[in-house]
C-alpha cells in the first residue's frame, strides 16, 4: 500500500483530506479541457488509487463555474487528424484505460457538475459512482458532433445502464445538450443543489462513505461492475462470496458490538 496526498500532478489539481481525494482540472479559462498528457495522467493516478492506503473516496470537481469541456481543440483534435491509424488506436485505447482505471480503482467516486460537462467530461461524470449536478449544468456526449461514433470509452455500454436504451440513443446519436433536469429526471444525476453548495455537498456524501465500512465499499464497487457482465445465478453466487470475504472483517464485528451496546458502530476499513 501507499500514500498519495503528497501527490503532485502537473496536469489538474489534487488535494487529499480526511481520506478524500478532490480531483480539479485546472483550466478554468478555458473551460478545463482534456489534453494527452491530462489524460494520461489521471489514468495513471487512478491506477494507483488501488494502492493508496490514505484515500477512501474521490471528489471529481468542477473549476469555475464549469466541470470539463472535452479533449481541447487545438492540443487533441487538431493532432489527431494528422495521426496515422496506429497512433489514433493507442490514443483512443489510453483514453479508454482512464474510463477503466475510474472503474477499478476500489474507490467509490463522486461528480460534482457545474456548467458545461461535455465530450470526455460526460464520460468522466457517467464513470463515476454518484453525480450530483446543479440545475445550471450541461451534459452532452458530443462525438456525432466532431464527426465520430457515440461509442466512445465506454458510453455504449455504460450510459444506458443509467438511464436507458432509448434516451442513451438519442443523446448519443443526436450530441445534443441533456439539462441538469433531464438528468436528475433520468437517474443520471443522483439529485441537483445550488451552485454555491455543490463542493459541500459533494464533500459531506464524500465524508459519509468514508466513515463507512470502506473495504466493503471497495467490494461494493467492484461487484456493481463486475456484475454488468454476468448471469443471474453467476451474480448470486459473486455476491455470496464477497459477502462471506466481508463477514471476516473486524468491521463486520465492530458493527455487531456496537449494536448489541446500542451505540453508533466506528468502522476502520479492516
Amino acid at each position: 500500500m501507499t500514500g498519495m496526498a503528497g501527490r503532485k500532478p502537473k496536469h489538474f489539481l489534487w488535494e487529499v483530506e480526511g481520506r478524500i481525494a478532490k480531483v480539479r482540472l485546472d483550466r478554468p479559462e478555458r473551460k478545463n479541457p482534456l489534453t494527452f498528457d491530462s489524460y494520461a495522467e489521471l489514468r495513471d493516478t487512478f491506477r494507483d488509487l488501488v494502492y493508496a492506503d490514505d484515500v477512501e473516496a474521490v471528489v471529481f470537481l468542477s473549476n469555475g463555474g464549469n466541470f470539463c469541456s472535452g479533449g481541447d481543440v487545438h492540443d487533441i483534435i487538431g493532432p489527431l487528424v494528422k495521426m496515422d491509424m496506429k497512433e489514433l488506436l493507442a490514443f483512443t485505447r489510453m483514453t479508454g484505460d482512464f474510463v477503466k482505471a475510474m472503474l477499478n480503482c476500489g474507490k467509490p467516486i463522486i461528480a460534482a457538475v457545474d456548467g458545461v460537462a461535455v465530450g470526455a467530461g460526460a464520460i468522466i461524470a457517467m464513470s463515476s459512482d454518484i453525480r450530483i449536478a446543479t440545475p445550471e449544468a450541461k451534459t452532452a456526449f458530443l462525438f456525432t458532433r466532431v464527426g465520430l461514433a457515440g461509442c466512445d470509452m465506454g458510453a455504449c455500454a455504460i450510459l444506458p445502464r443509467i438511464i436507458g436504451q432509448g434516451r442513451a440513443a438519442e443523446l448519443l446519436y443526436t450530441g445534443r445538450i441533456m439539462t441538469a433536469a433531464e438528468g436528475e429526471r433520468w437517474g443520471f444525476y443522483n439529485r441537483l443543489v445550488d451552485a454555491a453548495s455543490l463542493e459541500a455537498d459533494a464533500l459531506d456524501m464524500a465524508a459519509r462513505i468514508v466513515s463507512g465500512p470502506t473495504f466493503a465499499h471497495g467490494i461494493t464497487k467492484t461487484q456493481l461492475n463486475q456484475e454488468w457482465s454476468m448471469g443471474l445465478d453467476q451474480a448470486i453466487e459473486a455476491e455470496a462470496q464477497a459477502q462471506a470475504i466481508c463477514m471476516q472483517t473486524r468491521d463486520f464485528e465492530r458493527a455487531y458490538k456496537a449494536f448489541v451496546a446500542k451505540e453508533k458502530p466506528v468502522f476502520e476499513g479492516n
